[in-house]
Parts: structure tokens; sequence; C-alpha cells
């Protein structure tokens, strides 16, 4: 009887976790993957187990033996010897069987990979790497199905699914992961998911890991899908928790899995497993608790796709607005080292009557510990009217830290975000302090986009629709007569939706930034950056010790000379206003960067600015 058919016959139970087990009972923390060829006996020994604890259906030790991911241990070249020795080893488990049992070639995920160069990869290149393994697995002739499972992005599964279906007949079952019950991370529901999946070819469509029984099953409650799609789940153990070493650990009782098979059952589910934390005592509590193997025809509901309807907040972003006819000065400013804020506050409101059309706010710029500038942010909006754009650096907040100052930042009403990674730890206050970097810059770019939908980052409505501006940094100081704008594109794609760039003190470097951007067609606004320069120590000092930008020679003289006159202030100034005079031939946005706090010479600079739309230059 091959899968389909028994499928439709009974419930199958199927087998649970390899990789957690290995590392848990076996002490083995390596690629998994590659056990099949170093210590075949025990991946033997743990399909045995499973067999043995009752599992009709086992899956191979293949999840990542694709090319993207063993490549981490230098095994790219293993692929085909470590797929085969898997299937030889299910295979040979399966001849010692007392009862009928199923062989699924387990192909897994790569969106939900944490790994940067795994993140990196294109689509042909994923393509390529599930293709590559595939047909490894299809080569031994010894598999009854394939499953596609750990899957968090729908788009990819579908397309994995589109190049399974093209390549084999067998039956394919295809698992997405949840973050959240009954709605994947793009908020795409469940339902819909299993919809699309099923009207693509897909024999079973279900659902494994992250969530434990409790959260799945209510995934599975009230479905509004045809009552003709086969299920499968694969919970997890239950929610993860960390031993005295910091390593997680899984600790859900067998128990727990035997109360819920039945009601597994009855929500019509064909195919009922485990993933991480499951053992085979989980499997065999499984087949005990179900009341019988006959299948239980899930209700249909009917379907209807409701459109989200979420407004987004109205947020005016009028410095944006501004940019795309006039010339629009931002600030940045250094929220205070200390709680003598009086100052900070005074020249707020100053640059504010100066017409300053927005104040950026340094997120610990050096590493440097300053009050939060998320709250600095909320006094200069709420209590000054002044509009706010606030730095958020990935150095600082891992990602949970980072959604949350998201939502924080929108219950705020403050809608206009520079993401960077920020300055190294190494270089501040605390050089033992660690950088966090969960995610690239461009990455949290994205993620603050997705709140715009309304949609948070497991997938679950927010309510509301943030209407977040997430402006990218760009620094032309590197270049000369070219620049590249490879890192300019990446961030557009991302969702960046204007650039504010380092300091320039040499015009060439504008000038080779503006016609990169027309000759790719890059039309995005663009805040060029200004420091004026308080003295020749101060040029000194950002010349040769601050990462990213560089003098040239004759702005150095001409500081060094200023100093021997006595008129250093002037002179900074003065070059300040040739290069914003350069700037405003090519672009309308200056992005004054304030040094030391003295207001007084921003100002200046800001009338300056302002001054430009009253005598447009030509």
């Amino acid at each position: 009887m091959d899968l389909r058919t028994a499928l439709k016959q009974r419930v199958l139970v199927a087998d649970g976790a390899m990789g957690t087990l290995l590392y848990g009972n076996y002490g083995i923390a390596s690629a998994f993957e590659n056990l099949n060829l170093t210590h075949p006996d025990t991946i033997l020994r743990v399909h045995q187990s499973y067999i043995n604890a009752g599992a009709d259906v086992i899956q191979t030790n293949t999840y990542a033996a694709n090319r993207l991911k063993l490549a981490r241990y230098d095994l790219q070249d293993q692929v085909t010897a470590i797929n085969t020795a898997a299937v030889h080893l299910a295979v040979k488990a399966r001849q010692a069987a007392d009862h009928p049992v199923y062989i699924l070639g387990t192909i897994g995920g790569l969106a939900g990979d944490t790994d940067q160069d795994i993140q990196r990869a294109t689509p042909a290149e994923i393509t390529a790497s599930l293709t590559e393994q595939l047909t490894a697995l299809l080569a031994t002739g010894q598999l009854d199905g394939i499953l596609l499972e750990t899957y968090y992005d729908l788009p990819e599964l579908l397309a994995a699914l589109k190049v399974v279906k093209a390549h084999t007949t067998l039956p394919v079952i295809t698992n997405v992961s949840m973050l959240a019950p009954g709605v994947l991370r793009d908020g795409t529901t469940f339902a819909d998911a299993i919809i699309q999946l099923a009207a693509a070819g897909a024999d079973v469509v279900g659902t494994n890991c992250r969530l434990g029984p409790y959260y799945l099953a209510q995934s599975f409650e009230n479905l509004a899908i045809p009552a003709t799609v086969k299920l499968a789940v694969y919970p997890n153990s239950g929610l993860p928790g960390t031993d005295q070493d910091g390593q997680v650990v899984y600790d859900g009782e067998p128990s727990y899995f035997e109360e819920y098979a039945e009601r597994f059952r009855q929500l019509g589910l064909n195919l009922i497993g485990g993933c991480c934390g499951t053992t085979p005592l989980h499997t065999a509590a499984l087949v005990r608790g179900l009341a019988s193997r006959s299948v239980v025809p899930h209700v249909s509901h009917g379907y209807h796709p409701a459109a989200p309807s979420l407004a987004p907040a109205n947020g005016q972003h009028l410095f944006l607005q501004k940019v795309a006819t006039q010339k629009t000065a931002l600030v940045e400013l250094d929220p205070p080292k200390d709680f003598a804020t009086d100052k900070f506050f005074k020249g707020a409101q100053r640059l504010k009557a100066a017409g300053v059309d927005g104040i950026t706010l340094s997120d610990n710029s050096l590493a440097t510990v300053r009050i939060a500038n998320a709250t600095i942010a909320a006094q200069l909006k709420l209590s000054y009217g002044i509009t706010p754009i606030v730095h958020l650096t990935t150095r600082d907040h891992n990602l949970i830290g980072l959604q949350s100052e998201i939502m924080g930042l929108h219950s705020l009403g403050i809608e206009d975000i520079l993401a960077v990674t920020g300055d190294p730890a190494k270089l501040g206050d605390f050089p033992g302090a660690t950088s966090v970097g969960d995610v690239r810059s461009v990455e949290l770019m994205k993620l603050i986009k997705q709140f715009n939908s309304g949609i948070g980052p497991t997938g679950k409505s927010l309510k509301q629709a943030t209407d977040f501006r997430v402006a990218g940094a760009f620094n032309p100081n590197a270049y000369r007569t070219t620049v590249s704008t490879k890192s300019i594109e990446r961030k557009i794609s991302y969702g960046c939706d204007y650039l504010i760039t380092q300091p320039v003190f040499d015009l060439a470097n504008v000038q080779a930034l503006a016609t990169a951007l027309a000759d790719n067609h890059l039309d995005i606004p663009v805040f060029v950056g200004v420091m004026p320069l308080v003295s020749k120590r101060n040029a000194e000092f950002l010349h040769h010790e601050v990462h990213g930008i560089r003098l040239p020679r004759s702005v150095r003289d001409r500081m060094a000379q200023a100093e021997l006159d006595g008129n250093e202030r002037a002179v900074g100034i003065q070059i300040a206003k040739e290069l914003i005079d350069g700037i405003c031939e090519h672009f309308n946005g200056v992005h004054l960067v304030t040094p030391f706090n003295r207001f007084k010479t921003i100002i200046e600079l800001v009338n300056y600015v302002q001054q430009k739309n009253l005598t447009p230059t030509k």
C-alpha cells in the first residue's frame, strides 16, 4: 500500500525529533546530517527507536543536508553522500520493523535561518541548493514521499513545492512554521496558507516546530479550508527553557502528547508526529492516545479571505514632503550624558525657532552612554512640537528589544527612524560590553516597514498600522570620482525611504554621489551631512581617528592657519557654508551635525540653508 492510500485509510503516526534527540541523549552538537557518514549506527538506533515506539512514518536525517547549510562545516561537497547515506539508514531501520513503515525524504526551509550567508543567498542559489539535495534523495529510489518542513516563509515553500513537483510524482507533505497560533509571520492566515499549498499540489499540508500541542491544536480549530485537504501536525514537546549552562532544553512530558493525540484526530488530522524536544516516548504516547486510527473528516467552514482594514496613522513627515521641492535642514543632536538637560532643550527650542525641519537623535554614538534617545525624542515632540528622527541601532538591542522599541516609538507618535548598525561597543565607555547584532541594518528596515502593514513580527495583527519612514545611512567619503550604489539599492529594496550621509568635507564626493544616483536612476531623497569644524585639533581628530571621515589637506591647512590667526570658529563656519553651497547644487537635503552642542553655530547654518529657498542656487 502506497503512502497516499494509507493516508486515506487511517491516521498515521510520524516520528519525532532527530537533532534535539541527538544533542540531548547522545551529547552530539555538530552537523547532525554528517553523522549519516561518521556515526551511522547512532542514526540507525534513532530510527529504530521511533519505529519500535510505533511510528508509521519516519523521516531521513537530512533536514539541513543542503549545500548552503553544509557549507558552515565545509561539507558542501558531501551533499550527495550525506543524503544517500541517510536514505539507506532509514531503509535499513525499516527492514527490521514489524509493521509497515513509510520513509519521507526531509528538506528543511532556509528563510528562518539566522546565518547571514544564507540570508544573502539569491533565489537562484536557494533553488539550486534544493534541487541538488532533492536529486540525491530521489536517486536512491527508496522514498515513499518528500517532506518539506520548517518553512517560515510561504513563498519559499511554494517555490520549493514547485521544484519538487517538477522532479517527482511522489506524495509531498508541506509544513509551515508559525510564531503565533493560526498565522504566519507575514500575516498570512494558516487557513490561507493551507489553501495555497493544496492548490499548488501538496498532498498533505500542515505545520511543525516552534509551538507545542496546545497552540497547534488551536490553529486547526474552525479552519475555513476545503474538506478534501489532508492535514499534518508535528508540534514541539512544549516551549523550550534553558539549563544551568544556558543550553536550550525541552521538558514536555510524553503524557501531554497522549492527551492531545485523540484531539488531533478529531480535528481531522491525517498525520501526527513530533518536532523539537520530542522523543520515542512521545511517539509511543501518541500511539496510546489515539482511540482509533479511522480518519475523521474535518469540517469545512467555507473560505472567505478578508483583507485587513487597518488605516495607517496620520503621520505628516513634513520634512520629506518639503525636501522634494525646497532646501531642507535636519540637525543631529547627541542626547545629554547626564541629567542636566536644560541647555539641551533650550538649544532645541532655538533650533525650532530658526526653522529646522527635524532633529535627529543619535543612539549612544561612539558607544558612549547617554539618556535614551527615545525618551528625549518624546519630550521634543510632546513638549516642544519638534519633529524627532530617532536613530535605532542593531548594536544595543536584540531582536526582541528592537521590536519593543519600534512599538514604543509608534505609541509616542514618533514615526521617523534612522536604522543603523551603531559604533562598535568596544569603542565606548564600557569596552567589555557586547554588540548584539541580531540583524543587519537593512533587516531592521524591513522589520520596521512590516509594522506599517499592521502586522507584527509573528504575523499577528497589531490592531493598527504604523506609518514609519525609515532612513538609511550612507558614507560617500570612501570614494572620489565614483560611487558604488549597490548598498543604496539594497537599502531601497529593504524599505529605505531616504538617505542620511556621513559628514562630507570634499565636494568631489558629493558630485560623485549625485552622478551615481542619476546614472542608476535612483530617485531617493538625500540629506548630505555637514559638520562645522571648531578647531584645528577637531579637524585632525576627525581625519585621523573617526572611522569613515576624511578631510582634504586643503581643509586641514585652512584650519591650521585659522589656529594661528585666532579665528577657527569663523573659518569652520565658512568651510561649512561652502560645502552647503556645493551640496545644494545637487541635493535639497542638508544634515547638520552639531559639534559639542554648539547651538549658535548650527543655528547660523540652519538660517543659511533656509536662505537658499529665497535665492535658489542655479
